[in-house]
């Protein structure tokens, strides 16, 4: 719908949702720019030895933020761990997404304040427990629950289609027409394992197999992204189940900062992708159609530099966190096996402590 040279194009079944105002891609052009400095300074932290690890997003802006901006503030995202920029749209303060990054916290922020669950890092692990999720929305409603929550939105990446958890959560999702709606990232690699040899078949049409209708979108159009997602949640809202989104976008960095890219991609495949920039679009259609100049770019340069500040300096002043959370909100309530596990931790620690204090004599 907006291609790489910034020019339009219709969509049979998208148009009619699609928006294309100033104002959104605007709107959308900030969130990525802030989403690519903050996703830049993270990977420079990284690398200075600040972060244990970083898995940058960087490519990937549009499908995150297109879709984010689509979905309604009181249903509920699940990502994965490199939803940097829906994070953005969702109005989490970005900083708090390194905590966990850094070792000194399980998640680091509250996940009902932004309808935005902690990030999941064992690959596919979080789409049973969005699916979950959605089914509870069911049994809210069918008890006449008070809830604003319509559908649930998750995201993962290609690779995670290979993994069973993946699959059982399309099973569960379609049996239990539960509203949820699946976001594929397909940024084309699952670390160095390219997108066809995971799947024989492009990967929109295997959810055909559960009977889950399923969309392909180019996930750099972030005027796309927007629409498919609204296409989607109408299914889903409308009580009709899940439905799933491929968003063909790129990783244009590497797949987490322990990975070099260099060793199984070419140049020529890195610059055709770097061609298709979801940033450098959204520019190039504002100044265009829109006639948006300088100043505007300027103050978009200077917020992301703010932002660039902030996560620095707060990175910085984080220290370590007290180990004994990793025993809360294990489960929703109160559990025999994780307080006697507490206890034991505690004790262990009193006698580490006292023959340290022996030793130091």
């Amino acid at each position: 719908m907006l291609d790489h040279h910034g020019d339009w194009h219709e969509h049979p079944e998208l148009d009619k949702l699609a928006d294309r105002s100033e104002k959104f891609l605007s709107t959308a052009y900030r969130h990525m720019v802030r989403t690519r400095a903050f996703d830049d300074e993270a990977t420079s932290l990284q690398r200075q030895g600040e972060l244990a690890l970083w898995p940058p997003c960087q490519g990937q802006e549009g499908i995150q933020v297109g879709s984010a901006l689509a979905t309604p503030r009181e249903d509920f995202v699940v990502p994965s761990y490199r939803e940097h920029g829906v994070a953005d749209v969702r109005g989490l303060a970005l900083e708090k997404l390194i905590g966990v990054f850094r070792g000194v916290h399980h998640g680091g922020w509250d996940s009902a304040s932004h309808n935005f669950h902690i990030y999941t890092f064992v690959i596919a692990a979080h789409l049973p427990h969005a699916v979950g999720r959605a089914m509870a929305l069911q049994q809210d409603r069918r008890r006449v629950l008070a809830t604003d929550a319509r559908s649930v939105v998750t995201y993962f990446g290609d690779g995670s289609t290979s993994q069973g958890d993946a699959n059982e959560a399309l099973v569960f999702a379609a049996s239990a027409k539960a509203p949820v709606v699946f976001i594929c990232q397909n940024n084309g690699w699952a670390i160095s394992v390219p997108t066809a040899v995971q799947s024989v078949v492009p990967i929109v049409q295997r959810p055909g197999g559960f009977g889950i209708p399923a969309l392909r979108v180019d996930g750099n159009d972030p005027v796309a992204s927007f629409a498919a997602t609204k296409l989607a949640l109408e299914h889903v809202h409308s009580g009709r189940g899940p439905f799933f989104i491929e968003a063909v976008t790129y990783r244009m960095g590497a797949h987490t900062t322990s990975d070099d890219p260099t060793r199984y991609r070419t140049d020529a495949e890195e610059s055709y992708w770097a061609e298709r920039c979801p940033i450098a679009r959204t520019e190039k259609a504002l100044r265009r159609h829109y006639g948006v100049g300088d100043e505007f770019f300027a103050d978009v340069a200077a917020d992301a530099d703010a932002l660039r500040r902030r996560v620095r300096e707060y990175t910085r002043s984080l220290s370590a966190g007290d180990v004994e959370q990793m025993f809360d909100h294990v489960y929703a309530s109160d559990h025999l096996q994780v307080e006697a596990d507490r206890r034991t931790w505690r004790a262990d620690g009193a006698a580490i402590d006292a023959l340290a204090k022996e030793a130091g004599r």
